[in-house]
């Protein structure tokens, strides 16, 4: 058997992303896209809604007196956009950033930030009706449920606003 899988660029994923989500209106009311990407050892998904673009080679500036997880700042298209890097803000130790490294612009309600990640991996349609919720005593700080893949991988589901929350 042949693989016949390649590796899609960041901005292949979310443009294939919009045309599932054009070409499907059959989808159920409970199934979600969600850009799965790997930070820290572990994979996270995000809705793509909430995914405005990844981008790659952005000169982070950083500012002094913030978190340790806020890199610093990016200016896109003339836009000031927070980065905040997802393996510090789960309090892991700071890795350099490789060509792997990217940054997805995320909309959360009326502010738009950035987080930096090793990787982007895929979009995954996903029954979110199927997720099984982190209990509390376990619950990692940015993600409050997972969803198994048909592959047998663990996907935490990323709560957004648990970024910016101290």
């Amino acid at each position: 058997m042949t693989d016949t899988t390649h590796a899609l660029t960041p901005q292949e994923l979310i443009e294939g992303s919009e045309e599932a989500e054009t070409s499907s209106p059959s989808e159920s009311a409970s199934t979600a896209r969600f850009l799965t990407f790997v930070s820290g050892g572990l994979t996270f998904g995000v809705p793509t809604d909430q995914v405005i673009e990844i981008i790659t080679n952005h000169n982070i500036r950083s500012l002094p007196l913030v978190p340790d997880y806020v890199r610093g700042i990016i200016n896109l298209r003339g836009q000031i956009l927070p980065i905040i890097d997802v393996r510090l803000r789960l309090g892991k130790p700071f890795q350099e950033y490789t060509s792997s490294t990217c940054i997805i612009i995320l909309d959360i309600g009326a502010d738009r930030i950035g987080i930096g990640v090793d990787s982007v991996s895929q979009v995954l349609t996903v029954d979110t009706a199927a997720a099984s919720p982190i209990p509390l005593e376990n619950r990692q700080k940015l993600a409050t449920s997972m969803i198994a893949t048909e592959e047998g991988k663990v996907v935490l589901l990323l709560d957004c606003n648990a970024l910016t929350e101290p």
